[in-house]
């Protein structure tokens, strides 16, 4: 067919790539209307011939249409790799204004307690906090929460400081609880003089029921003298631990529980990583917090809605000391799909032998979300994108976060053939050569890479176990072969002239006498839909990579072509942990 000097191949190819680029841009189906203006638009020549070319286009928009996304993506690459544009980035959504926020006075606060390594709800919330302090061009204390000396350690503390300065967190202060412990001494004394904390010697068992009932504990009536006595018969070392606590006096009618004399100092005979043994007498959460965001003039408390019910205790405790409060903005804890996002979980977890550290690629720690690729940026933009204030509890699915992953790593990610599970490939008539490969389909600066191959391959088995006897399939970048037998051994072919054709299955492949062997690590979610462990929650894949796999640095992560993204492990061999399709 010619049609004002196009011959019928060439005008199948102008209508492919405007069918492809079209599909790829909407979800993996082209509209024909919008594919013709295209068409059009580089052969304005066609305009009178619009109802000859009308079959062609309409049977070629249907072929596209019946195709994958992922395989409307490998054609494209092939027909018309200029056309597949980098994704253009999601416009930044804009955060809530802050309450009574001014300009140059905002402070807010990082407080982790360093009882376990950093985790993604850490990274959220701390993201949160630095953000909205310098849009207002405010200051941000990173506060270590670390006045219960049985949980805290030393590396806990490092964890957190190296995990925010990989978010790109940079704070302006830096303390630590325990460095008030004489101060928080004064400010109880100073509640006892008032008449607003007396010491208890009800076992837990008592006070944990009279709570409940909403009873006033016998201690409460004890005198000024009497509980000032006690507290300081309680810094002496005069009572053991679990004998005596100082409690608040609050509002034991009160429907929020918290206020029913809560305890803020108790006895803990252990050292603390800091101060060792010096102290034996340390103030709970709610009693340092309240004193230490005033402490640091915190002027606005960003945090999560599990400490909403805390908010009128610490306010309370800062009124009858003179203080003022802060701002609360409180929203739903971040909770992700299979994945335990706590300390205390993530701990037991280790310590039943089911992972073996912190950095394990399926724990939501920033150490595993760094194995697994994931980058600081993506998990900011998340942070911005998906964050409410609201109450409602929303469990977010991995999916999201590797959405936004993969938009900023896809313009910047090597390519590379990778084979799972190899089966050999033999495509008689094929000659022996060497191939130029690009790097990336659009970004040229990446460079190519050379592939030595012969007429012997390795393809996947799962490519294999798809073909059949007379299929024509293209090797990528390379040839196309008619398959003449498949076994589950060996896949055998004949080398076929021409290029890529559309519908015809596009497979990556490895030269059959130069590979490297290749494992693969795939995290998934530790925990199914019933609360089961999930079996298959780290899988390994074996299989064959080109032999430019040796030049992937340790931490770089690439992408294996029509199997994910994957992180290379500074291990010996070529160890790779998959982050995500």
């Amino acid at each position: 067919m010619l049609i004002h000097g196009l011959e019928g191949m060439e005008l199948e190819k102008i209508i492919l790539k405007w069918a492809l680029k079209n599909a790829v841009d909407h979800g993996g189906k082209a509209l024909q209307n919008a594919v013709i203006a295209k068409v059009l638009r580089e052969e304005p020549s066609l305009k009178q011939k619009i109802k000859e070319i009308i079959p062609l286009l309409e049977d070629v928009v249907s072929k596209v249409n019946s195709m994958s996304l992922d395989e409307q993506i490998r054609l494209l690459e092939e027909v018309s790799p200029d056309l597949l544009e980098q994704e253009k980035k999601v416009e930044e959504k804009k955060l809530p204004p802050l309450p009574n926020a001014v300009r140059g006075r905002v402070v807010t606060r990082l407080p982790p307690e360093p009882s376990g390594h950093m985790h993604i709800g850490h990274a959220m919330s701390g993201l949160l906090n630095y953000i909205y302090a310098k849009m207002y061009d405010g200051k941000v204390w990173l506060r270590f929460e670390d006045t219960d000396p049985r949980k805290v350690k030393l590396e806990y503390y490092e964890n957190f400081r190296k995990g925010y300065r990989w978010l790109g967190i940079e704070w302006d202060y830096e303390k630590n609880n325990s460095e008030d412990i004489e101060l928080f001494y004064d400010y109880a004394e100073k509640l006892i003089l008032l008449g607003k904390a007396y010491v208890c010697f009800c076992p837990v068992e008592k006070i944990r029921a009279l709570r409940r009932d909403g009873l006033e504990c016998d201690h409460r009536r004890h005198d000024v003298d009497g509980n000032l006595r006690y507290w300081r018969m309680m810094l002496d070392g005069r009572f053991k631990e679990g004998k005596a606590i100082l409690r608040l006096v609050g509002d034991m009618s009160s429907q929020n529980t918290t206020l029913r004399d809560p305890a803020i100092f108790r006895i803990v005979e252990h050292p603390h990583p800091i101060f060792g043994s010096r102290y034996r007498v340390w103030p709970l959460y709610d009693f340092s917090t309240s004193i230490e965001d005033n402490l640091c003039s915190i002027t606005h408390v960003l945090r999560t809605s599990e400490f909403a019910f805390r908010d009128e205790l610490q306010n309370y405790i800062r009124e009858l000391l003179g203080m003022s409060n802060p701002i609360y903005i409180e929203y739903s804890r971040f909770e992700f799909k299979g994945t335990p996002v706590s300390k205390r979980k993530l701990r037991a977890i280790i310590e039943a032998g089911l992972a073996a550290g912190w950095d394990d690629p399926r724990f939501p720690t920033i150490e595993g979300l760094k194995k697994r690729g994931i980058k600081p940026e993506a998990i900011r933009e998340f942070t911005i994108l998906h964050t409410g204030f609201s109450y409602a509890k929303r469990e977010y699915d991995w999916s999201l976060l590797y959405a936004v992953n993969r938009r900023l790593l896809d313009p910047q990610a090597r390519r590379f053939f990778f084979v799972p599970d190899p089966v050999k490939l033999t495509i008689e008539g094929l000659e022996p050569g060497v191939l130029s490969i690009p790097y990336h389909p659009t970004n040229k600066n990446l460079g190519v890479r050379k592939v030595e191959y012969t007429c012997n391959f390795y393809i996947s088995r799962l490519d294999a176990e798809s073909m059949k006897p007379r299929d024509l399939v293209r090797l990528k970048y390379l040839a196309n072969f008619e398959v003449v037998e498949v076994s589950r051994e060996e896949v055998r072919g004949l080398w076929k002239s021409g290029g890529p054709i559309q519908g015809m299955p596009i497979i990556q492949w490895v030269p059959g006498e130069s590979y490297h062997k290749v494992k693969v690590l795939i995290p998934d979610i530790l925990y199914l839909d019933d609360g089961e462990i999930n079996p298959e929650s780290l899988k390994i894949v074996e299989g064959y990579g080109e032999l430019n796999i040796e030049d992937i640095e340790f931490d770089e992560v690439v992408q294996f072509e029509r199997f994910g993204f994957c992180r290379r492990e500074p291990l010996d061999g070529y160890l790779f942990i998959k982050a995500h399709d």
